[in-house]
């Protein structure tokens, strides 16, 4: 399996292991980044291991940030993406299971690495149901997020070359 992993600087060093630990169970690993404690922005890593994991180049994603919750937020806002945290061997496989969770966000600041290896590998084995109910819940996902995200020209904003929250969001 092809797994993406990115972290923001608070989450580098739990990053650096998982990607050797899990490289060493055998899964092809792409590093995203950081590769410093240098202070970076949690979106733009979270929105990289997004968009791997959208594009298919990779099956599934690892966002590390302090807490996870900024990770999580920044992800989930890539169309296509169903991002949680995840700091216990429950969620990490009932997330896959039932809501068919595509990127894990962990807080490096909440687990130590142990913990968030267990956590990374019971993500990485869980496979979707693809139970009728689970089936119809993900619809009802899908279609918030079509109604909430049309495919649209872009903004005015993002025409005249301004970045906006909303106009990264309206990109997806």
């Amino acid at each position: 399996m092809s797994v993406a992993v990115g972290a923001d600087h608070a989450g580098f060093a739990l990053k650096e292991f998982l990607v050797e630990h899990l490289s060493g169970l055998g899964y092809r690993v792409t590093d995203l980044g950081t590769h410093s404690e240098e202070p970076v922005d949690y979106p733009d890593l979270a929105a990289a291991v997004g968009e791997a994991v959208r594009d298919g180049a990779a099956e599934r994603g690892i966002a590390v940030c302090g807490s996870g919750a900024g990770a999580a937020i920044a992800a989930n806002k890539l169309r296509g993406i169903r991002a949680a945290v995840a700091h216990d061997h429950y969620t990490a496989h009932q997330m896959v299971e039932h809501d068919n969770v595509n990127v894990l966000c962990l807080g490096a600041r909440v687990v130590g690495r142990s913990l968030a290896a267990e956590v990374a590998e019971t993500f990485l084995t869980a496979t979707f149901t693809g139970e009728e109910r689970h089936l119809r819940r993900l619809q009802k996902i899908q279609a918030l997020e079509e109604r909430q995200c049309p495919a649209r020209p872009p903004p005015l904003a993002r025409l005249a070359g301004i970045q906006t929250i909303q106009a990264l969001e309206e990109r997806q």
